[in-house]
């Protein structure tokens, strides 16, 4: 099975400059707990990625004022990635690698294309293969 058989395809962006407030009430909107950062909405070029764990643990825990912050200070920069063609279980593997939930999909250039969450993966895949990911996504770091 192919990454884009099971990629969210288009998904909401924003971009360095938004501030946490926005990025939050775009995540509240979209009913997501992350998304891709990009470079600018016109070429969707992948910089970075935000949770709202990051908005909580790196914004309101800090006391900083969402509504001011941009998040360009809060997200994780250069994320991995994978590509549309590529195989889902190389996908998995990155997740259970990188212990990540979401994997943007982009295209030759880096531009967001998709994003394959780790639900994208349970509604497709074998329930065991499904267990093994999340079993090593959320094992803790040494």
């Amino acid at each position: 099975m192919k990454v884009r058989e099971v990629m969210t395809r288009d998904p909401v962006c924003c971009v360095p400059e938004d501030s946490a407030q926005k990025v939050a009430t775009m995540l509240r909107d979209q009913d997501i707990g992350s998304m891709p950062v990009v470079l600018d909405q016109s070429s969707r070029k992948l910089v970075g990625f935000i949770t709202d764990r990051d908005l909580c643990c790196k914004v309101v825990a800090e006391g900083l004022d969402p509504a001011t912050t941009k998040i360009d200070r809060v997200f994780s920069l250069n994320p991995v990635s994978c590509r549309e063609g590529e195989n889902v279980n190389g996908c998995e593997e990155l997740m259970q690698r990188h212990q990540v939930r979401r994997i943007p999909v982009v295209d030759v250039e880096g531009c967001v294309m998709g994003v394959v969450s780790q639900a994208d993966l349970a509604l497709k895949e074998e329930p065991e293969r499904v267990s093994r990911t999340l079993a090593e996504i959320s094992r803790p770091v040494p």
